[in-house]
């Protein structure tokens, strides 16, 4: 049962953290400090997994349901979305890793660990 972004708003802190379901796994924490986090539950290989998909406001009603949607999608086609969300975020930190700056970097520092004179590593900085 799907509900509004009224309902969300409107949902109060209790004693114990408890969930609003809005349908197909996707659901709003709610935890006892107030905050509220947008969660997804799934099976995959017959291992029950969790999805986090972000804190309310900053991730709303439509954007949490597209994101429910897209990770339907990878589990249709037989893919872990969460195994996805963690390649993509070592590719993320691999492709960073090559920047120009980080290979300047990565040489100086091995021209410097080769004994380079003082002059000459302040020429090539």
């Amino acid at each position: 049962m799907a509900f509004s972004a009224v309902a969300i708003r409107n949902a109060k802190a209790r004693d114990k953290a408890y969930k609003l379901t809005d349908g197909d796994g996707l659901y709003l924490m709610v935890m006892p400090s107030g905050a509220r986090y947008w969660r997804m539950n799934y099976r995959f290989l017959g291992k029950q997994k969790t999805l986090a998909f972000g804190v309310w406001p900053d991730t709303g009603l439509a954007e949490a349901r597209a994101r429910r949607d897209h990770a339907r999608r990878l589990i249709a086609q037989g893919e872990d979305p969460a195994e996805r969300v963690k390649l993509d975020r070592i590719a993320a930190t691999v492709a960073a890793a090559n920047s120009f700056k980080a290979v300047a970097d990565e040489w100086l520092v091995k021209m410097e660990s080769e004994g380079r004179a003082p002059v000459t590593m302040k020429k090539l900085r």
